[in-house]
């Protein structure tokens, strides 16, 4: 049996490698599309391409993603169905979430034996209706626009733990899964690929909070089902169209992505791992965290036990973030820009919040979430 590590590093350098010849003929043959137009998309570990069919006189061109899946999470296949499930639950509920599609035989999946670099692997596909949006990385982010994320955020929580039922539900206990809040303590095993000790001693740092502060009350937290990567590249977002002096510069979020890290967690988890990905392209990031909160609070208000922690728990997602970045460069140095994304200003984030101190940000975020339902509610 390999080790933990070596499962990680699996992972990450499983992602597939097809053409896009081959991504025609999965569509082809899978889905029975008849394809105009194909380009790659990014993605993590996975591998993704867009797709356009051949107008065909009736529905016009379609668009979707054709999404194949890294070889490692490929074998997991109870997992996958029930993101894939709770993906095709959440749209139907009315969430903008992608739609996925069953292949000919009816299936919503299908494990393919793909040859690409002289050896053949197994892949599990699937194809998504494509969202149209633009990222909202690349908009400059309002409170309204946060108050939003922080509420969609919540009602997508509320929604799958109350509501979805799936019998392989219970694949949502991933156990060690590096991603989920609960493991933090599981990234001492990759602290080594930070080699300036000073950064290193910094992550331990938060680490050693999580495990003195956090974990011995995780246990008074609500649990839920988490999406787990409500990312500023996972969220769209498109203009309104409305006439009132801000020269069209409203938006609404019109598209969540990516359900490949959903497992179970709670619902503070949630709001730190938005906060935290939300901070990271904003350009005064101290208030994120309070126009995030007041969104989610107005669906799921935190105990008192959830807002202490929460501060700790932002810290906590940028140290999973840093840490697996530089890890997966260690690793898979063809793949760094990608992987590097949240990397380029996630550690300056991280020293400001843990210069400034947790008490100082909790009243920021207080402040700035009191301030703006106060705002917003015309008072």
């Amino acid at each position: 049996m390999t080790s933990k590590e070596e499962i990680g590093k699996s992972q990450i350098c499983s992602k597939p490698s097809l053409n896009e010849a081959q991504a025609i003929k999965l569509a082809e043959a899978i889905y029975d599309l008849q394809v105009s137009k194909v380009k790659p998309l990014p993605s993590y570990d996975d591998q993704n391409f867009y797709i356009q069919t051949v107008d065909d006189g009736n529905n016009g061109q379609r668009e979707y993603v054709l999404k194949i899946m890294n070889g490692n999470d490929s074998v997991n296949s109870e997992l996958i169905e029930v993101q894939t499930c709770a993906m095709k639950f959440l749209f139907d509920e009315g969430l903008p979430t992608p739609n996925p599609l069953s292949t000919k035989s009816g299936a919503i999946m299908s494990l393919e034996a793909i040859e690409y670099g002289g050896v053949t692997q197994k892949h599990m596909v699937r194809l998504l209706t494509y969202l149209p949006g633009t990222p909202a990385a690349n908009i400059k982010t309002t409170p309204e626009i946060l108050f939003g994320i922080g509420k969609l955020a919540a009602i997508l929580d509320e929604t799958l733990t109350k509501k979805f039922q799936h019998s392989y539900k219970k694949s949502f206990d991933r156990g060690e899964f590096i991603w989920n809040l609960s493991n933090t303590p599981l990234l001492k095993k990759y602290t080594y690929a930070i080699k300036e000790e000073n950064l290193r001693q910094k992550i331990e740092g938060v680490i050693n909070e999580f495990e003195s502060s956090v974990k011995k009350n995780l246990i008074k937290f609500r649990p839920c089902i988490n999406h787990g990567d409500l990312n500023d590249h996972n969220l769209l977002v498109e203009k309104i169209n409305i006439s009132n002096g801000n020269n069209g510069n409203e938006y609404r979020i019109s598209g969540i992505l990516d359900f490949g890290d959903m497992s179970s967690g709670y619902y503070v988890f949630e709001v730190a791992i938005t906060i935290m990905y939300m901070m990271i392209e904003s350009s005064d990031p101290l208030p994120v965290g309070g126009y995030v909160l007041a969104g989610y609070e107005s669906i799921i208000p935190l105990t008192d036990e959830e807002k202490e922690a929460l501060f700790t728990l932002v810290c906590c997602r940028f140290a999973q973030s840093l840490v697996m970045a530089r890890y997966s460069v260690l690793h898979c140095p063809e793949n760094e820009e990608y992987l590097m994304i949240t990397a380029k200003t996630g550690w300056k984030h991280l020293m400001t919040l843990l210069d400034i101190g947790k008490e100082v940000i909790e009243k920021i975020w207080g402040n700035t979430a009191r301030s703006y339902l106060k705002k917003r509610s015309g008072h």
